[in-house]
């Protein structure tokens, strides 16, 4: 044999290729071992990570007869499958999963299957009733519905199918509350609409049983919280009796209001339409009709779209929002900005960019050797007068003045408003919302008849030629004393703010505490206030577009700055005329409008003068905006004296109004700037004596407390001794339509019935049909 190789170290006592092997080992197994282990990490994470069988292979798939028989405390559970395919086998053994209220609905059965047909729509009219009228009610409205669907007889609609009434005394609740019901034929998938009619009683019935049962499932922990969220939608309508119930809050439809909030959380905030209320020996008929045509309105979107649409935020939510200012949005009231003046003063930074023409004052007064920029009034730059220029400068296309691409345009769109074409815009002020949810209409409905929620707020021009301090714009609205931009054709502008402002106002249809009637009255527009942001008068077809908004009946309330005397003198007739009286001098004007023009004094004499003429005419308004430290301290006397140069029909005395951002353009303006109501109306009170020692006939009239405004009314618009600041508009369209729009006739001839006594002063003005509340929801007996 041969002999062994002795000695120490690896390989000793081995032979041959064994011991060539074991030196390739110990010389590479670092390398291999790592390899090994990376290789074997690779195959764990593949193994971990792909996609699981489904629960089927391991568990056997239970169909819905199967599913149907589990059940839990009340039948909740029975409605949801144990099993659901494509989730994963390891789900099941982590834990207790929250149960759903409704099968996952992949995107292939939204179609019946070989068909290629949508889904149908089943309308559900759910009732009860102790007396039988109701039953009566709901089978008219699935009639009604059925027909106007186009109803073919054979039970079938194309997308719709015939409506079911359902009485809630007699169904399951388990079956169609706690989720949306089975669907009979798997091969022709439906989706559901829920309409409740409930009238409200004050003894026990089944109404307390389905708002029990409401209550339980939305707070069982072992049901989601919207099991019903799959529902294209639901409306509940609401049957009262106001001689038991005088108001909401006395219990009038209370039990429709309960049923509509919890729905709303069962649903996931699918309120399709506002709920609806009447009152039995009234308004039945009536209140019913509104309702349901506004659900058919519904019906055609969800059959066009599949959805109910767009909503503003919180739209669909259960209960109202404590918040109607919590928008931040204008109602077209002058606002207050909050400045940093104080940090403005301690750190200037400079900047290449000049955001407005407003600022050249500044930064060439700022230039000058020893100047002093603290405290001063921005010096107003006059674009009216040119020189010839020494070169010929290149010619330069006419621009749009807020381009689509621009900051101005998304910052106004971001604030809210609907750009229309190149240079107009229209919004939804927060009044109109108000109104809607019967929280109170704006001041010109105490003063003038104006309803808030068929008011439509525009203007033709977001530029102006002042730079108000108190405005609030932001500093996002472009500024000029010419028209240097493209004119956007009136038709254009008409059709485009009536689209922006219907499509904001079915945006709140599913707004908690939205009234059904005024929802339907708010599709119908009535009224224009042109004073949005801008100078509506700076539009060089103003008075074309006025004629469209007349030739539909819209009355037009126009607001300008007294700073166009040319066009206010062009300008035909409106229904009412106002121009903005912000101070009663001409240093107060300069530093509280920070006007563009040179000669801003001169055109502000020139537009009174101009109303003065247009007052045998038409109804004429000086709005008097009231800042404390600007122009309210010993300027009642200059007021005076405007008043008694323009003689306007009306005075409109209010206080600013407080914003609460920080934006101001180095105003420095504050909260301590807004005026408390008493002190608008020992104002008020001073000026009206000041007229009466001149002689001028003027009265005290009607006030709105709410919106810290008074007003001030000609003796021309008193009749035996009581006030008639209201309008007759439908005598205003009838005198348009003999005469013109230059035709010869006076403000009397319109003017309306008696204004209310609740409006008139002493009396706060607030519309006693409404309901007042604070900024915490919280109601306020006025």
């Amino acid at each position: 044999m041969t002999s062994r190789i002795r000695g120490s170290g690896y390989g000793s006592g081995v032979d041959g290729p064994f011991r060539d092997i074991l030196e390739v080992w110990h010389e590479h197994r670092a390398a291999v071992l790592f390899a090994t282990t990376c290789l074997l990490a690779v195959v764990w994470f593949y193994l971990e990570l792909r996609p699981r069988d489904k629960i089927a292979t391991t568990i056997p798939k239970l169909d819905q007869e199967t599913t149907s028989s589990i059940t839990g405390d009340h039948g909740r559970i029975s409605k949801e499958k144990i099993v659901l395919q494509g989730e994963k086998a390891k789900d099941v053994a982590t834990g207790p999963r929250r149960i759903k209220g409704e099968l996952r609905r992949t995107d292939s059965a939204r179609k019946i299957p070989g068909s290629g047909q949508e889904r149908r729509i089943q309308i559900l009219v759910f009732y009860s009733s102790l007396t039988g009228s109701t039953e009566r009610t709901a089978n008219d409205v699935a009639e009604g519905l059925g027909a106007s669907l186009g109803d073919q007889g054979d039970g079938s609609r194309g997308t719709f199918l015939r409506p079911l009434v359902l009485d809630l005394a007699q169904v399951d609740y388990d079956e169609y509350f706690i989720s949306t019901p089975k669907q009979t034929d798997p091969n022709i998938p439906v989706d559901y609409f829920y309409l409740i009619l409930l009238p409200s009683y004050n003894i026990d019935s089944i109404n307390d049983n389905l708002l029990e049962h409401l209550r339980e499932t939305h707070h069982d922990f072992r049901i989601d919280t919207a099991p019903l969220s799959g529902v294209l939608g639901y409306s509940v309508f609401g049957f009262g009796d106001r001689e038991g119930w005088p108001s909401e809050d006395e219990g009038f439809c209370f039990q429709a209001k309960e049923v509509d909030k919890w729905m709303a959380k069962l649903t996931g905030r699918k309120r399709a339409y506002p709920l609806g209320m009447s009152d039995t020996k009234r308004d039945l008929q009536e209140r019913l009709d509104e309702w349901m045509d506004g659900v058919k309105d519904i019906m055609n979107l969800v059959t066009r779209t599949g959805s109910l649409g767009e909503g503003v935020p919180g739209s669909g939510d259960a209960v109202e929002s404590d918040d109607e200012y919590a928008s931040g949005e204008d109602d077209e009231e002058v606002l207050v900005d909050e400045s940093l003046t104080a940090k403005k003063s301690k750190k200037k930074e400079k900047s290449s960019n000049i955001d407005d023409v407003e600022d050249l004052g500044r930064i060439m007064k700022a230039s000058q050797t020893g100047s002093k920029t603290s405290g001063s009034t921005p010096v107003a730059v006059d674009f009216t007068t040119y020189t010839k220029s020494a070169t010929k400068k290149p010619f330069q296309p006419i621009k749009e003045m807020v381009p689509k691409n621009s900051p101005t345009y998304a910052s106004l769109t971001k604030q809210g408003y609907s750009i229309v074409g190149s240079h107009s815009g229209v919004k939804i002020c927060r009044w109109t919302k108000s109104a809607l949810r019967g929280r109170g209409s704006c001041y010109k409905f105490s003063f003038y008849g104006i309803a808030s929620h068929q008011c439509m707020e525009t203007t033709p021009s977001l530029s102006c030629s002042n730079k108000c301090v108190f405005c609030w714009r932001h500093g996002t609205n472009p500024v000029g004393t010419t028209w240097r931009w493209v004119v956007d054709p009136p038709e254009l502008i008409f059709d485009g703010v009536k689209a922006g402002h219907y499509q904001k106002i079915k945006m709140l249809r599913g707004v908690p505490g939205v009234r059904a009637e005024r929802f339907a009255e708010a599709m119908r527009i009535r009224h224009c206030a042109l004073s949005l942001v801008g100078e509506p008068i700076f539009y060089p077809h103003i008075n074309e577009f006025l004629a469209m908004l007349h030739g539909e009946r819209i009355s037009s309330f126009l607001v300008c700055n007294a700073q166009h005397p040319d066009q206010l003198a062009a300008l035909q007739a409106v229904t009412q005329l106002y121009v903005s009286i912000d101070a009663s001098n001409k240093e107060s004007l300069r530093k509280i409008d920070r006007p563009l023009h040179r000669d801003f004094w001169e055109r502000f004499q020139r537009c009174l003068d101009i109303l003065r003429e247009k007052r045998r005419k038409q109804r004429t308004v000086f709005r008097l905006t009231l800042v404390k430290g600007f122009n309210v301290e010993d300027e009642v006397e200059g007021y005076a004296d405007l008043v008694e140069r323009g003689l306007p029909c009306f005075v409109e005395v209010k206080g600013v109004t407080y914003c609460g951002t920080s934006s101001s353009a180095g105003a420095g303006l504050s909260m301590a700037n807004v005026p408390f109501y008493a002190e608008v109306t020992e104002f008020v009170e001073a000026l009206n004596a000041k007229l009466n020692e001149r002689g001028l006939a003027y009265g005290i009239a009607a006030e709105h407390a709410h919106s810290c405004c008074v007003l001030l009314a000609s003796d021309r618009f008193k009749v035996d001794g009581r006030w008639h600041t209201r309008i007759d508009y439908q005598r205003f369209f009838e005198l348009l339509e003999e005469r013109g729009a230059d035709g010869d006739w006076t403000p009397e001839e319109y003017m309306g019935s008696e204004t209310p006594e609740w409006a008139t002063w002493g009396n706060g003005g607030f519309d006693p049909r409404d309901t007042r509340v604070d900024r915490k929801g919280r109601k306020i007996e006025v």
